[in-house]
């Protein structure tokens, strides 16, 4: 059986969402989404190219996938070589609310810098 995203999970993921945004006429300089991509989660943050800042572009800040066999999500930070690697602290977590909880603590500053 494949694992679909819940519709209450995408709701914790806009909540906190809604929460760390920037005020809304701060958002045309940066500005934080997500995307679901197959069995996978996407925190990004969103700013104007700064060769061509009518361009907007995507920077990968976090990542958590699903592994249906062990019923659990697999944390994942992007390092400067643009590489996804295993958030070492907690690499592993059994609920997206729990992602959620380390990015937003983001204790050894992965996430957010």
């Amino acid at each position: 059986m494949k694992y679909e995203i819940a519709s209450i999970e995408i709701e914790e993921i806009e909540n906190y969402l809604s929460y760390i945004r920037p005020n809304e006429e701060m958002r045309s300089q940066i500005d934080i989404g997500y995307r679901i991509e197959k069995q996978s989660v996407f925190i990004f943050e969103i700013r104007p190219d700064w060769m061509d800042p009518k361009k907007k572009i995507e920077r990968d800040i976090a990542k958590a996938t699903y592994v249906q066999k062990d019923d659990q999500w697999k944390v994942f930070w992007q390092k400067s070589d643009l590489k996804w690697h295993a958030y070492k602290p907690q690499p592993i977590t059994k609920h997206l609310l729990d992602f959620i909880r380390l990015i937003e603590k983001d204790e050894y500053s992965c996430f957010w810098g």
